[in-house]
């Protein structure tokens, strides 16, 4: 049954925390959208952890965003993220349009249904509510469905999440960032949601910006941009670019 008294998460603004160091770890690994493939992920960290164990010094795990929909363990990969990063590392969680999405379903249950098209109705699924349900249900019974079978920690793990990792050389975000206008007024709404003029036109900045958000088969490199969204919930491979403090370039896959 609902618990119908459950205390209500209050909606987030769009307004997000920017993360900036002014030195590079030894070693970033960005890890593309993940999408509810929470047995690629579980794969991609322990080959990470393999292939950092002969290097000292700092290492850091980010997460370039999407966590939920479209596949199959949504929930479950909330809860994973939450969970302390591998021995050894630190890990950075950002946020992408799909975990916003999803917070704005709770907020606007009717008004949802881009949500539930875009593979919102498999993270009903991974929390255990129908979906077929959810689509037939009022607003106020979506909202109940949420508020009950969605743990709090889940909504407070999306609201807090960074929208953009700022480091020497590397701009880590989910989608990318609007050619020709300075870092520090890029609307919050581009770095989760940019592909044109993104994808094809140099930004301007003096840094590679590593990002997911657009699917394709393989990794793209542009001397300004990496992409690693290679499509994990559609059959493809979850994968990591591994930065050294050199600055080079390698791949991790599941």
């Amino acid at each position: 049954m609902w618990n119908l008294f459950r205390r209500e998460v209050a909606a987030p603004t769009l307004a997000a925390r920017r993360l900036a160091r002014g030195q590079r770890p030894e070693l970033v690994y960005a890890i593309g959208d993940v999408h509810g493939c929470l047995d690629d992920l579980k794969r991609l960290e322990a080959r990470i952890v393999a292939d950092a164990a002969a290097t000292p010094g700092t290492k850091l795990i980010v997460m370039l965003g999407d966590y939920v929909d479209r596949g199959p363990k949504s929930a479950q990969t909330l809860d994973w993220l939450q969970r302390p990063a591998p021995d050894g590392f630190e890990r950075i969680c950002l946020r992408g349009n799909h975990e916003m999405l999803f917070r704005d379903a709770f907020a606007r249950p009717d008004k949802c249904n881009d949500w539930l098209a875009w593979g919102g109705q498999e993270t009903l699924a991974s929390y255990g509510i129908a979906p077929q349900g959810f689509v037939q249900a009022s607003g106020r019974l979506r909202k109940q469905m949420l508020q009950s079978l969605v743990p709090n920690e889940h909504w407070h793990f999306l609201d807090q999440l960074p929208i953009m990792l700022d480091l020497p050389g590397f701009l880590l975000v989910h989608a990318g960032i609007r050619p020709g206008i300075a870092l520090d007024e890029q609307a919050d709404e581009d770095l989760i949601w940019i592909r044109e003029p993104f994808l094809s036109q140099p930004h301007g900045l003096d840094k590679v910006v590593v990002h997911g958000h657009t699917p394709a088969d393989q990794p793209s490199f542009e001397p300004y941009r990496v992409g690693i969204d290679t499509r994990a919930y559609g059959g493809g491979k979850l994968t990591a670019l591994r930065i050294a403090s050199t600055g080079e370039f390698a791949l991790l896959t599941s």
